[in-house]
């Protein structure tokens, strides 16, 4: 199902019997969302994708674990937006976008299988040696995780250069 500018751009459930039991892809870009409850996606056990950008925002609902794509770019989460440990059960999720969000942190842990983190323009000033990599353990390799986004953050990536040694490439962001 996919809803943009107050717009049903596209619903496959030919029979509506009222169950969403099959959903796998929401779109719900650019709708002026402030608020979703917290139980809004509970439900929905096949659910895949969620597309959430250019919308306001301010604190994410519990999200399933089956997600394995998450779009929620140029909202307002900011600093409490993100629950503690929201996406650590996602081990299929491989695309996360969480670009223009006034984030001041990385939400950690994430997952092993992750392909793609884009956190562009928000406002992280720092991250750990941990971030991504195990640090206890020189020899482990993060071979999934190829696309990380970083710029247009007041991060120095050359503080933390052990943050990077198991990555197959090295962020985009600022270096100085």
């Amino acid at each position: 199902m996919a809803v943009r500018s107050d717009k049903v751009m596209d619903d496959d459930d030919d029979d509506d019997d009222g169950s969403n039991d099959d959903l796998r892809r929401i779109d719900l870009t650019s709708n002026v969302i402030s608020e979703i409850d917290e139980d809004a996606f509970r439900k929905l056990p096949q659910l895949r994708e969620l597309v959430l950008r250019d919308n306001k925002i301010r604190q994410l609902p519990e999200l399933p674990t089956t997600l394995t794509f998450i779009d929620i770019s140029n909202n307002r989460l900011g600093r409490k937006g993100i629950k503690q440990e929201a996406f650590k059960d996602m081990y299929d999720l491989h695309h996360l976008y969480l670009t223009d969000n006034n984030l001041d942190h990385i939400p950690l842990p994430l997952p092993e299988n992750l392909r793609a983190l884009h956190l562009q323009n928000n406002n992280i000033l720092e991250m750990h040696e941990d971030t991504f990599c195990n640090v206890k353990n020189l020899t482990y390799i993060r071979k999934a995780l190829e696309d990380i986004r970083l710029d247009g953050n007041p991060i120095n990536l050359s503080k933390t250069p052990q943050a990077y040694m198991c990555l197959p490439r090295l962020p985009i962001g600022s270096l100085v």
